[in-house]
């Protein structure tokens, strides 16, 4: 193997996902990732703590562009007016990466421990929203209730998005089910 290889970090990625759908993510070995990839353990871990952390491992930047999108919403705007903007930043984020978005999902859907994982990291995302609200002057509960409603928004457009093979704009999606959200909670 040489020293240096281009994409590493994607092509360890990549290898990690086909081994996770092929084999299971438990049945799956750091060493039989690095080898799919052709690299080396050393290198998986230069990337990666774990090899949970190939399907988690961009948790700080998407809740840095929530943030980032919060934080910029025009000034006028109602608190989950100024989540829908963050929603958009994701899901322009997410839009060309359908395909590898179903691949991951389809490992995680199907292990408890990265079930959990998820989770956890959707209510760190929400947690930041909810923060970044706060730093706008939005008072609690505002703050927390939009930025629970945000989650809800991502989570059903994400779940349609995968699953919906005719449906391949995110943006419109995540558009639909917070305009259904908010005629939900209109009374429509």
């Amino acid at each position: 193997m040489s020293r240096w290889e281009p994409n590493a970090r994607g092509r360890l990625e990549q290898a990690a996902l086909e081994l996770y759908r092929e084999r299971g993510f438990e049945q799956t070995t750091v060493a039989e990732i690095a080898k799919r990839a052709g690299l080396t353990e050393r290198t998986f871990f230069r990337y990666f703590a774990d090899k949970r952390e190939v399907l988690f491992s961009g948790g700080a930047d998407l809740q840095a562009l929530v943030v980032d999108a919060v934080a910029g919403a025009p000034p006028s705007a109602v608190p989950i007016d100024a989540i829908a903007v963050a929603l958009d930043a994701v899901a322009a984020l997410f839009q060309d990466r359908r395909e590898h978005s179903r691949q991951r999902q389809a490992v995680i859907v199907v292990n408890a421990e990265l079930r959990e994982r998820e989770l956890i990291k959707l209510a760190s995302l929400t947690a930041a929203m909810a923060g970044a609200l706060r730093g706008r002057g939005v008072a609690e509960p505002a703050a927390s209730l939009a930025a629970e409603a945000g989650a809800a928004v991502f989570r059903i457009a994400f779940e349609r998005w995968l699953t919906d093979s005719d449906q391949h704009d995110f943006t419109a999606l995540m558009r639909e089910s917070l305009a259904e959200l908010k005629a939900v909670t209109a009374g429509g």
